[in-house]
Parts: C-alpha cells; sequence; structure tokens
C-alpha cells in the first residue's frame, strides 16, 4: 500500500455523504474544500452586506435573483483561482503526502487561505462601507498608490483589532472545518496516476476558462435599486473587470448614432452659447468662435483662484439645505458672491471632477482622462488663460503623482506646487492625502505674491483633501474634535481654512484684482436606489469677487460642470475659439442641461427627464421628480437619446482621434484676427436693402 495510505488513519465510513466521500477522496478534492469555504465566506459577506444596507436596498424578488447570480459569480471566480491550484496538485507526487512537513504545510496554507478570504471579506465590507458598492475602479486605484492608501486605513481603522479579529475569525473557520473530517479525508485519498491526475486538472483549468469566459458582470439585469444589483457581485471578481476594463471603447460597448449625425447633433447644441463656426474646421470637430457675451464692454483681466473643494456637498451648506451649520465662512460671502444652486458635478471621483473643470469634457466611459494614456497638450481652461498671458498653476496638498494629476496638470502647461515641492517646515499637519487646508492656503498665497510681483496676472487651481477620511485636521481650529467628528468636523474644518484664506487674502495688493472661485470636485456620497442617483451629484459653485468685477446674486440654472470654464470667461468677457462641450449659461438659449456619470454609466439630465446609456447598447430613459428623487421608466425619446449619445460619442471619438487639442496663443489670435475681420466685413458691408435702392 502506497505511503500515503499507511500513513493516515482509516476513514470511516458513513461519516460523509458518499458523493462528498468520492469528492474528497481524490487528489484534487483540496479544490472542493477551497470551492466551499469561499462560497461561505463569500455569501457571508453578501449578507452582512445586505443587513448594513437593509435601509436602502428593495425587498423584493430580485433580492432572490441578485443571491442566486452571487452564487454563480462566487462558484466563477473561486474557480479561476483553484485553476493554478489544480495544476499544482496535479504535479505534486504521490510521495509527498507521507513527509510530516508537507502535510504541516499545506495545513498551515489551508488556515493562510482562510485568513485571506476573510481579508478579503473585511476589506469589502469597509469598501462599501465607504461607496456603498463592490470593488470597482476606486479599488484598483488603491492597489496602485498604496502609501497613500495604506497611511489612510492606518489613521481611519483599529487595525490591531481588525487583525486580530481576522485571526481569531480564522483560527475558528479552520477549526470547523478539521471537525468535519474533510481535510483528514482528503489526505487520506488513494494514489492517482499521473494520467488521471492531469485530466482531472485540465477539467478545472477548463471549467473555469468557460466561465471566466462565459460571465460577463456587465450583464447582470439592471434592477431598479442599484444596491440589489451591487449584492449580485462578487468583489473579486469585480476588481479584476475593474482593472481589465479601465479604459472601455464607446463604439464596442455602448449605443452609437453614424458619426457625421453625431457631429451634425452636437455642433446643433453647442451654437445655443450663439458661438460661430471657424472657417476651415474639420466637420469631425467641435472647435468653433465663442464671441464675447456683451460686445461693447471690454475683457475682464482679473486673477482667478479656483478652489475645489474635496467632497463638498451642496447639503453641507444651508444656502441648499438650511438644516446644516458647518459652513459660516462660506455662508459670509454668498451674499456677495455670485452662487449659482443647480450645478452637477460630472462623476464620482476627484479625477472626474479635474477633467471636467478643466476640460469641459463629458464624463467618457472608463477612466477619467486625467489617468489615462495621450491626455497631455489638451483643450483646457489653462490654455485659454495662457493666450492672455496668464501663470497658470496646479496647487495640491498631497502629492501629486496620485491619481496621475502632475503628469496631467503639467503636461497641459500647468506649473505643479504639491506636497513634494515645499520644504518640510511648510506643513503644519498632515494626514495620509496631504497638507492640511489652512498649509495650502498660506502656498497659494505665497506663489500670488510672486505672479503679482512680477505684473503677471494669474488662474491657480487649487485642490484641497482636508473633506476626505480620515478626517483629521489641526487641533484648536474649530469646535469639533479632529477626527472623531468624522466628515462633519472635517466640512467644518475646510470652511475655516477658506475663512482664513480669505482674511489672509485681503491684506494683499492684488486682492480686489482677483475672482475666488469655490467648487466641489463631487459629492462626499453618491450611493443611491438609482443607477445615476441624480440628487447625489449636486454641488455648490461660489464666484467671490470683492473688487466687484463680477456682480453677486444667485443663478438657478441646470448646469454641470462642464460648463463651469464657459461660464467663467463669459463672465469675464471674452472672446475664444473654443473646444468645450459646456456652454456660458449666463448667455445660452434653450433647454438646460446636466452630464453626470459613473464608471460605466453616463446620463443626461434635463428637467424632469433623465437618459442613461450602459454597456451593450443599453439606454434607459426616466421621469424624474426632483422632489421625491423617483425615477420612473419611460418610453425613449429618439430625439433625447440622440442628443444623450452625440455628447457621450463625440467626446470619445475625439479623445481617440487625437483632435481634442490646445490653440496656442498665437492660433488664438490668428482665429481671433479672422473672427474680427468678418465682423468689420459684415459692418462695412451694405445691407440687401440699401443695394436694392441705389441707382
Amino acid at each position: 500500500m502506497p505511503a500515503t495510505a499507511r500513513s493516515s488513519p482509516p476513514h470511516s465510513p458513513g461519516r460523509l455523504p458518499s458523493w462528498l466521500d468520492r469528492r474528497l477522496s481524490s487528489r484534487h478534492g483540496l479544490l472542493w474544500i477551497f470551492l466551499t469555504a469561499f462560497a461561505v465566506v463569500s455569501l457571508a459577506t453578501r449578507v452582512v452586506l445586505l443587513v448594513v444596507s437593509a435601509e436602502s436596498v428593495t425587498w423584493d424578488l430580485s433580492l432572490l435573483g441578485a443571491f442566486s447570480l452571487g452564487l454563480v459569480f462566487d462558484a466563477a471566480t473561486a474557480a479561476l483561482i483553484a485553476a493554478p491550484l489544480a495544476i499544482f496538485l496535479a504535479l505534486l507526487p504521490a510521495r509527498a503526502f507521507a513527509r510530516r512537513w508537507v502535510r504541516g504545510g499545506l495545513h498551515l496554507a489551508l488556515l493562510g487561505t482562510f485568513a485571506l478570504l476573510l481579508f478579503g471579506a473585511v476589506a469589502e465590507f469597509l469598501f462599501w462601507d465607504e461607496f456603498s458598492v463592490r470593488f470597482n475602479f476606486i479599488a484598483v486605484d488603491y492597489l496602485v498608490y498604496t502609501t497613500e492608501v495604506m497611511a489612510n486605513i492606518r489613521e481611519s481603522y483599529p487595525l490591531p483589532a481588525v487583525f486580530a479579529g481576522i485571526a481569531a475569525g480564522a483560527l475558528a473557520g479552520y477549526a470547523l472545518l478539521l471537525r468535519t473530517g474533510w481535510v483528514k479525508r482528503w489526505l487520506a485519498h488513494a494514489p492517482e496516476s499521473m494520467g488521471r491526475r492531469w485530466r482531472n486538472a485540465g477539467a478545472w483549468a477548463a471549467g473555469a476558462i468557460a466561465l471566466g469566459v462565459g460571465l460577463d458582470s456587465n450583464r447582470i439585469p439592471a434592477f431598479a435599486n442599484t444596491f440589489n444589483r451591487e449584492l449580485a457581485k462578487n468583489g473579486l471578481w469585480s476588481l479584476f473587470a475593474a482593472f481589465r476594463n479601465n479604459e472601455l471603447d464607446y463604439r464596442q460597448f455602448y449605443a452609437v448614432i453614424p458619426t457625421d449625425e453625431a457631429f451634425a447633433k452636437l455642433r446643433s447644441e453647442l451654437a445655443a452659447d450663439h458661438s460661430l463656426p471657424l472657417p476651415g474646421t474639420p466637420a469631425h470637430d467641435t472647435l468653433r468662435w465663442v464671441p464675447a457675451p456683451r460686445p461693447g464692454d471690454p475683457e475682464l483681466r482679473p486673477n482667478v483662484i479656483q478652489i475645489t473643494v474635496e467632497s463638498l456637498s451642496a447639503d453641507f451648506l444651508s444656502t441648499f439645505n438650511p438644516a446644516s451649520r458647518l459652513t459660516p465662512e462660506l455662508e459670509a460671502i454668498s451674499p456677495q458672491s455670485l452662487v449659482f444652486t443647480q450645478l452637477y458635478a460630472t462623476g464620482t471621483r476627484t479625477d472626474r471632477g479635474m477633467e471636467a473643470l478643466t476640460l469641459s469634457l463629458p464624463p467618457t466611459p472608463g477612466r477619467s482622462l486625467i489617468k489615462r494614456p495621450r491626455n497631455e497638450d489638451l483643450f483646457t481652461l489653462g490654455s485659454v488663460f495662457r493666450s492672455r498671458g496668464y501663470d497658470t498653476a496646479f496647487i495640491y496638498g498631497g502629492y501629486g503623482y496620485f491619481d496621475n494629476m502632475n503628469a496631467f496638470f503639467g503636461g497641459n502647461g500647468y506649473r505643479i506646487v504639491d506636497r513634494a515641492s515645499v520644504a518640510d517646515s511648510d506643513i503644519t499637519f498632515a494626514n495620509a492625502w496631504g497638507a492640511c487646508d489652512g498649509d495650502l492656503y498660506r502656498w497659494t498665497l505665497r506663489e500670488a505674491d510672486a505672479a503679482a510681483a512680477k505684473g503677471q496676472p494669474f488662474h491657480f487651481f487649487v485642490m484641497t483633501t482636508s473633506n476626505h477620511r480620515p478626517f483629521t485636521y489641526p487641533d484648536g481650529k474649530i469646535d469639533l474634535p479632529s477626527k472623531v467628528s468624522g466628515r462633519d468636523g472635517a466640512v467644518k474644518y475646510t470652511d475655516y481654512a477658506i475663512g482664513e484664506f480669505l482674511r489672509a487674502a485681503a491684506t494683499k495688493p492684488w486682492y480686489r484684482n482677483t475672482v475666488f472661485v469655490i467648487v466641489a470636485d463631487h459629492c462626499a456620497s453618491v450611493a443611491g436606489q438609482a443607477a445615476l442617483p441624480v440628487e447625489h451629484y449636486r454641488i455648490p459653485l461660489i464666484i467671490f469677487s470683492p473688487g466687484g468685477q463680477i456682480a453677486p446674486g444667485k443663478v438657478n440654472d441646470l448646469m454641470s460642470q462642464v460648463d463651469y470654464a464657459p461660464t467663467l470667461l463669459g463672465l469675464l468677457n471674452w472672446s475664444y475659439a473654443s473646444r468645450f462641450f459646456g456652454w456660458d449659461v449666463l448667455h445660452a438659449s434653450g433647454d438646460r442641461r446636466a452630464l453626470i456619470g459613473n464608471y460605466q454609466r453616463v446620463g443626461l439630465y434635463e428637467p424632469g427627464l433623465l437618459t442613461v446609456l450602459r454597456p451593450l447598447r443599453g439606454v434607459d430613459h426616466y421621469d424624474y421628480d426632483p422632489r421625491s428623487f423617483a425615477l420612473t421608466p419611460r418610453t425613449p425619446d429618439q430625439d433625447q437619446v440622440h442628443e444623450t449619445i452625440s455628447y457621450y460619442q463625440v467626446a470619445s471619438h475625439l479623445y481617440q482621434e487625437g483632435r481634442y487639442r490646445s490653440l496656442s496663443p498665437e492660433d488664438q489670435a490668428r482665429h481671433r484676427a479672422t473672427m474680427e475681420g468678418r465682423r468689420t466685413a459684415q459692418a462695412d458691408s451694405p445691407s440687401p436693402l440699401s443695394r436694392r435702392a441705389g441707382p
């Protein structure tokens, strides 16, 4: 008898069901143990996520569908992970099982597997707690930027207790597994020929590949409640799917119309800002001339400091939510500012906000252009400012390599000022994400002083970090303690730092010739029952002009972040050649709209209507009630659908073809001369009536 059989105690017949005994009593019986453990942990994770989201899920039959689909994705994920193990087991010689150290190592490996499964479950729970979704592109980014992420985790959670709990759970789970006798039965398996071992390994690998190719999380039904849909997913599968699909080819996955029709439709939409075609512009381009909205008035050339605040939902301001008391500094300047009350973020991450505020582009599916290749020398708000001789800078409290920010802004003509470029003495307080907002604003004042000393106007894109988990900030600044106050404390400190910055700026000679913009990158949370919960995209935009260049007031027009750049330039009364997808909402005609999206779903929101494009060429059309936030499916309106498609199809086309390019100051001057020459010629030419009346 082989050593493996002699070295193990005899198996007691009837102790395990015969079907289970047959599966465990083979070389690849270990795979069934792993699959069972994986399925149990995955199911338990799904149940826990259901319990913590009990108030958000819809308790109907779709939950049964979600759990059923979840089992399929759990099995597929486990099979793919197990495929390399199947090959290893086929290679392992039979005599290895007779060696004590091998058997001990197998026990340790199984215990470690339990620990890893529990670690993954805890990670999923924490991710769900913050984002209300399974692992996605955010998790992929977290794997890339480990320094900031690990520091954030250490500062946010009691890691010793978490790891102790995982260790205790792994030991308890493995002890329970040993009591079942499964491991003992597998270790006592009879020897198998090499041919049988490789046939079994091949069958496992083939099954795993078939499941991997045949399943696609994009095909999970679009349940009415997105929480139910997320529960159907497997976190690890979703993580790898996000990594693989970080850039979705629009034409391959989304509804399209003929390219000529898409450009014609979009040009018609963009003409609402009274822009004019530029001579010689290709048919597949958005280049056009935007005339000054007040032709008889001069251009304004103030400095512009744009403060982009991390995760500042509109609800944090009493202007939008009377119950809030977190932003007294912003409330104090609001009566003296131009306040936009219906601004919507284009996305759910900082990079999406930066993309829209800088490029005025819709959120193309997949990753933001901030993190894609070929994202340099694009048409940006900064390029328009530089055509007027402005100094442009990106000022960030953290390390700008995160999310590829430095590469993007540097590749598009902005100077970079971040944590890596300042002395250690310039940092009084920092957490995982960067220096506190107070430090950031002190750097900004210094940069403004330097530009003003050279007599150069400046446009600064300032990006804050304090309103971010772990929600820590310097002690003694506000009446809420750091960290333990959570998001409320972080928002109040962010507001406090803005007030301190404006008071310090008021002592500077350049203050009254400066326009201060406060805008959010995205909301604090976008979790909701709908795939695109419109109400969770609403953010503030406040333009404060102490020198009176821009009059205070309120603008209630619907808009999204893509409209920010052209609206700001319209307020400055600038004429310029533009490729922007947004328009000046103060002077545009026609229906207002907002472009919003997440990683895979993108939409067009018009008052009362939401059209959503999703992978596999899906289109959803809804009536939207802004009071109850209810989305009611309706029959798609063909014109509305084509309008939505045109925005996203053209944006993807221009990026893919490399046509969303910057214009040099010389190009801007040339286009200006062309359009002014045309206007002069039209003004000098006699009207048709005068020609008819001549001799």
